[in-house]
């Protein structure tokens, strides 16, 4: 058990016996009444978010969760194939579960799934991956009198500004988090 004041975004707590994924965490203190916790949770077995308040002086259980390293290797018929590392094993993961995290997945990326009593339920990115640029604009030397940013289309369907010297076909690092553009590779 845990205080509530402990959770943390990212967690695996359990709220009558059933796991809940914590997406969102705010602490709040209306003037002088006590301080509550905010959380949005996502039922692990069900998919459905919901909010939820707790006192500081509440407690908490946190789920069990086994972190496991694998592969990516490929997407089929709705879902995305992992390999694990240690015994070759491959696992579907549903397009649902994977969410946004999909357009920095390439074949081969080595990346943290997460299982709660043997089921899968997220998946952790490394910090950087480096993508293809497919498609962005020609650059025009002395266009402006200060450099400028771009926007620019990577293999994975996301995009993100980029300095203007980067080109189609260039390679860069992007940070998984936040989406931004780190340096050309």
């Amino acid at each position: 058990m845990i205080q509530a004041t402990q959770i943390r975004r990212g967690m695996v707590i359990k709220m009558n016996g059933v796991p809940h994924a914590v997406l969102t965490v705010m602490h709040l203190t209306p003037g002088n009444k006590r301080g509550i916790i905010q959380c949005n949770l996502r039922n692990l077995q069900t998919g459905n978010s919901t909010e939820e308040r707790f006192r500081s002086s509440d407690k908490v259980e946190e789920a069990e969760i086994e972190p496991v390293e694998m592969e990516y290797i490929y997407f089929a018929d709705n879902q995305y194939f992992f390999m694990n590392l240690k015994t070759y094993e491959q696992i579907p993961v549903g397009a649902d579960l994977v969410g946004d995290t999909a357009k920095f997945l390439q074949p081969n990326i080595k990346v943290s799934v997460e299982f709660y009593e043997g089921k899968p339920f997220g998946i952790i990115l490394p910090k950087y991956v480096t993508m293809k640029v497919v498609e962005t604009q020609v650059y025009i030397k002395d266009a402006t009198a200060q450099a400028q940013s771009k926007p620019a289309k990577l293999e994975g369907g996301h995009v993100c500004q980029v300095p203007p010297f980067v080109q189609t076909g260039d390679i860069i690092k992007v940070h998984t988090e936040t989406g931004e553009y780190i340096e050309r590779v």
